[in-house]
């Protein structure tokens, strides 16, 4: 099994489990988000849904991602471009945004993490939740050691 059909079988088992119906619509939806490392918005989503199932239309995808964000298998973001854009529910990571190009980079360090962690402490809170994401542009190449 590859790993788009994992994560599709993931999604759609999540909306078994919170007790969503699974429409033919939905199905495709899933897949499409499923097949999604961009951080598509729903315009962007109903462009490749409608690729595969001309008959949905851009209503339908904007109820259901909101369906899957309400039922907690989508997360949704706005990066500052205006766009919600949506990814599915996973491990916990932080976001590089390149406000030149709009290109999202996933990361995780560790470092961060322990620094909120006791950023929190020090301020007599336990850490239960955060969202991290910074926003740069490209550093210019100048052919010595950056």
């Amino acid at each position: 099994m590859n790993r788009t059909e994992e994560q599709l079988n993931r999604i759609e088992k999540a909306c078994m489990e919170k007790g969503l119906r699974m429409t033919e619509q939905r199905r495709v939806i899933a897949r499409v988000v499923a097949e999604a490392y961009d951080h598509p918005d729903a315009e962007e989503l109903y462009r490749r849904a409608f690729a595969v199932a001309p008959h949905i239309s851009i209503a339908t995808v904007y109820r259901t991602v909101k369906l899957f964000e309400d039922a907690g298998i989508l997360e949704r973001h706005d990066f500052r471009d205006g766009r919600s854009r949506y990814e599915e529910i996973s491990e916990h990571h932080d976001h590089l945004i390149d406000v030149t190009t709009g290109k999202v980079i996933e990361f995780v360090n560790e470092d961060i993490e322990k620094l909120q962690r006791r950023v929190a402490e020090e301020l007599g809170f336990q850490l239960v939740d955060h969202r991290l994401e910074l926003y740069g542009v490209p550093r210019k190449k100048t052919g010595a050691r950056d």
